[in-house]
């Protein structure tokens, strides 16, 4: 794979998206809401969307990108999680 996803967790496609009625784009991470973008950035998302929608992994790319540093590693487990 590319620098860009070294892991290759984006393979997996944990990133989907929902445009709305409104032109505002619905981001989530694995199933859950991460970002809500509108405006110019939504409008422009849409476009380089468009621009690749046959290419998954660029789709999951951009996706990513936009979202930014929004895992840092740091995040709590949760109560059933018996990885120790």
């Amino acid at each position: 794979m590319s620098e860009i996803d070294k892991r290759n967790r984006l393979t997996e496609e944990p990133f989907t998206y929902q445009i709305t009625k409104k032109g505002m784009v619905m981001i989530y991470f694995e199933g859950k809401q991460i970002k809500m973008v509108n405006g110019r950035d939504a409008e422009r998302l849409i476009t380089k969307i468009k621009e690749v929608e046959d290419d998954k992994i660029k789709i999951q790319v951009l996706l990513a990108k936009i979202t930014g540093n929004f895992k840092r590693g740091n995040e709590k487990l949760g109560k059933n999680n018996n990885s120790k």
